[in-house]
């Protein structure tokens, strides 16, 4: 058994609309998000299953070709490989799950996310 904490986990400030607290084991990524409104998520597909709850705030999301807008106490399923991308419609905090890991959040060559929200 492991106990985590989320407090312990280090943020990570990814732009200034957007940061997260993510920890990752052999086969699941979990991450606490925050981002303000107008943060661009951009249109991105990933081997991984994607669970995204919202606490607070709105998505609108498009993904595989329908458009929604994810509300707090909602939470929507992303298939594996299916191309997603989303705008923050009111500041957001939330939490995805993703299976498999999230390799590239890991390793830190998530790059789209941090070109689309770059200062202005």
């Amino acid at each position: 058994m492991k106990h985590h904490k989320q407090n312990e986990i280090p943020a990570e400030p990814v732009t200034h609309l957007f940061s997260r607290r993510f920890f990752t084991d052999d086969k699941i990524t979990m991450a606490f998000l925050t981002s303000k409104e107008g943060c661009v998520l951009p249109r991105h597909q990933h081997d991984s299953e994607q669970l995204s709850y919202c606490i607070s705030g709105a998505l609108q999301f498009k993904i595989g070709g329908e458009e929604m807008i994810l509300r707090a106490g909602e939470l929507v399923e992303i298939p594996l490989k299916v191309p997603h991308e989303a705008v923050v419609v009111e500041d957001f905090t939330g939490i995805d799950v993703f299976s498999p890991i999230r390799s590239n959040w890991r390793d830190g060559t998530n790059n789209y996310l941090r070109q689309a929200n770059q200062a202005k």
